[in-house]
């Protein structure tokens, strides 16, 4: 069965082989547009290393002068992928939001004139087709701010384009230390969704210099945990259906329907005033791990050859350590 060949329009300037699926340079075309010079330079030159000489990629604003169109409207694409700058105050710079000739803000509504963040994301959506995927990186506010970004927000919730929300840990970007989420804009069987997977991964990254990084494992868990829909860890993920965001009047901040924060440590009071050594019902739990045969099994032969006991006396438990005789 011949494979239908792709368009991808990305902006990302990122390899997209998972989007690709495998697929040779013969069944997809990648297109891109950057409005600096630049960077659209830099895409250029990162594409033929990724073995891609073909991709289009051309320089310009995306929102005032798109460069891909199907003779007066936009090109549409089966997935667009997004990095546009963080709350742009210029975004409407060059044309008129109210008279677009690509109809991008006639469904949903104009974004604030000092907030371009709805604005690339409603480019998207008129970009794509309509069984069409695409990702953007957003800044949280998109999920909260009120007035018309609330009412382009409740309309895209009530027409099922919102596939899912991915929470990113702070700092990661250079140029701004706020924290991003990744908006998953799904338009095939959008009409039957009941609901919004959303995904807290902000606490997964380790420390890179001055900024944040994700690790492999961390990118594994998001990738994973998305796909398969897994809602089995609340803290983590999980799928918030439309009547719930409704009662939140669709506003979508995370921790709104996902409680991240760790249970905070039990602190024996009697034993820190007294000085009755370690809390009794800390201890009583940490030897309990001791008949975990699966988990602990390795350490059973280490605690027989050494000289560790377990002593219990009057109820109270005492855990003694005693070093072996040197030869």
């Amino acid at each position: 069965m011949a494979i239908k060949k792709s368009e991808l329009y990305s902006s990302l300037w990122a390899s997209c082989d998972e989007l690709r699926g495998g697929m040779d340079a013969s069944q997809y075309k990648d297109y891109g547009q950057e409005k600096d010079a630049a960077t659209s330079g830099l895409a250029r030159m990162n594409m033929i290393l990724h073995d891609n000489p073909g991709a289009l990629i051309m320089q310009g604003n995306t929102l005032a002068d798109p460069k891909f169109k199907d003779g007066e409207a936009l090109k549409s694409f089966d997935y667009v992928v997004a990095n546009p700058p963080f709350s742009d105050k210029r975004w409407s710079t060059g044309f008129d939001p109210l008279h677009d000739p690509y109809e991008r803000f006639q469904t949903f509504g104009a974004p604030p004139a000092k907030q371009g963040d709805y604005a690339y994301l409603l480019h998207i959506v008129r970009s794509l087709k309509s069984t069409g995927k695409g990702a953007c990186i957003l800044p949280h506010g998109v999920l909260f701010r009120g007035n018309a970004e609330a009412e382009i927000r409740r309309k895209l919730v009530r027409r099922g384009y919102i596939k899912g929300i991915i929470g990113l840990p702070a700092n990661l970007f250079y140029g701004t230390g706020i924290p991003a989420c990744i908006v998953v804009i799904d338009k095939q069987d959008a009409q039957a969704r009941k609901g919004i997977f959303m995904l807290d991964a902000s606490a997964g990254y380790i420390k890179d210099g001055p900024k944040n990084r994700l690790r492999e494992q961390d990118l594994h868990k998001i990738v994973d945990v998305f796909t398969r829909q897994d809602d089995s860890d609340p803290k983590y993920a999980r799928m918030v259906g439309v009547d719930e965001i409704e009662k939140n009047d669709y506003n979508l901040n995370l921790p709104r329907y996902i409680d991240a924060s760790q249970a905070e440590d039990k602190q024996d009071i009697e034993g820190h005033l007294k000085g009755a050594g370690y809390p009794e019902g800390n201890l009583a739990h940490e030897l309990q791990a001791f008949d975990r045969p699966p988990l602990f099994r390795w350490l059973r032969p280490v605690h027989q050859r050494s000289d560790m006991q377990l002593q219990q006396r009057q109820g109270e438990y005492r855990v003694s350590v005693l070093h072996p005789r040197p030869n």
